[in-house]
């Protein structure tokens, strides 16, 4: 099984954790445990979304350029300069997995609610 399948496995391993320490077993607890995990990787996938696009990399910057001229020891070997940004540490694959994971959540999630609804 690759990574994707063994991440999405533990958030369904999640939502039923979810589920069944809920009071009653019914369909709108179960939406509502789906939720709950399909939303937490979605703010996840949201902040990599940010940090990949280079969002926080002025503010990075800016702190590092002042704790650099403020500090009262001075490491010249330590280049602040040449310290690579936060988008340009981010992993790649980590993030398409978050993804994947995500929209696979949200559409479980909307079928679940589509079902609801329906009937």
């Amino acid at each position: 099984m690759n990574k994707k399948g063994i991440y999405l496995s533990i958030n369904v391993l999640l939502i039923l954790i979810l589920f069944i320490t809920q009071a009653a077993f019914n369909l709108v607890n179960l939406i509502n445990a789906v939720f709950y995990v399909s939303f937490a990787n979605l703010i996840i996938m949201l902040f990599l979304y940010t940090v990949r696009g280079g969002f926080y990399d002025g503010i990075t910057f800016s702190f590092r350029r002042f704790w650099s001229i403020m500090s009262p020891s001075k490491d010249y070997m330590d280049e602040w300069k040449e310290k690579p940004m936060p988008s340009e540490k981010t992993n790649e694959s980590f993030y398409a997995q978050i993804k994947f994971q995500t929209t696979v959540l949200f559409t479980f999630f909307a079928f679940l609610l589509l079902i609801y609804y329906i009937f």
